[in-house]
């Protein structure tokens, strides 16, 4: 069974506050935009995690898609899978190419032994693994050509499919300087900023108004660490983009061009 993970970005972010369970609540609009990886899952006599493509800084056994499959095994008696995966999202850039591989291991299970399991229960195992995995369990049923997306709340992991239908008429590019950005130091300078308004009212802004309406609460502290990625959000706007943002925790940046 093969599937192509996507890579996301957030158009906006806010970070409301830190969470009791040491989590943070977010606000954000995830999109599928930018690189797949490609995923084969097939059955085996003995779990085997193998990767290619892009080096990963972390041992296969140890990559998401085996914590992915841990947890359709903790629910149901599925027997080993050998697991393939050849990467060409790059970790490290607020892309969520591990949380999409992650994703597309129980998507794969799902398929490869027939199991019918509605999206809503794939979305729900997959919280187990990653705070943004379910976005990904819902990604290939969205249109992302339409501006079709998902508003993430809580941890990322309270969704509704909502629609910005003008960005149909335009295109998201992404640039990915060669710099890695650790979930732990993302959030270790993050200041939050508390309540605002709803990010739907936010997106019905013209995109032209979205410079000064949608922000990323990471980059104020990320573009201190690394000047060189607000360069690139700079330079973004310097060839045209109407809105520039990094996505996520960076370092990826992603510019909206008109067509």
């Amino acid at each position: 069974m093969i599937v192509y993970p996507k890579a996301k970005v957030n158009i906006g972010l806010r970070i409301i506050g830190k969470r009791n369970d040491g989590f943070h609540d977010l606000e954000t609009f995830f999109i599928s935009a930018g690189k797949s990886d490609v995923l084969e899952v097939t059955e085996s006599s003995e779990l085997i995690m193998n990767q290619y493509g892009l080096a990963l800084d972390s041992e296969p056994m140890k990559n998401l898609c085996v914590k992915a499959y841990e947890a359709m095994r903790s629910e149901f008696a599925i027997p080993p899978v050998e697991i393939n995966l050849f990467k060409r999202i790059p970790f490290g850039a607020g892309l969520g190419g591990g949380s999409a591989d992650a994703a597309g291991t129980i998507i794969a299970i799902n398929k490869l032994y027939k199991m019918e399991l509605p999206l809503e229960r794939l979305a729900k195992i997959a919280s187990k693994v990653g705070s943004d995995c379910p976005f990904f369990v819902y990604a290939d049923s969205l249109d992302s050509e339409s501006g079709e997306g998902m508003v993430g709340r809580g941890r990322g992991d309270i969704l509704n499919k909502y629609t910005v239908h003008q960005l149909s008429d335009y295109e998201i590019r992404v640039i990915t300087p060669d710099i890695f950005i650790s979930t732990a130091e993302a959030y270790s300078g993050v200041e939050p900023s508390g309540e605002g308004e709803p990010i739907e009212n936010l997106l019905k802004h013209p995109v032209e108004e979205w410079k000064g309406v949608l922000f990323n609460d990471f980059e104020r502290h990320i573009f201190k660490l690394h000047p060189q990625i607000r360069d690139i959000k700079e330079r973004m706007y310097s060839e045209g983009a109407l809105y520039a943002s990094m996505s996520g925790s960076g370092s990826a940046v992603y510019g909206i061009f008109r067509r």
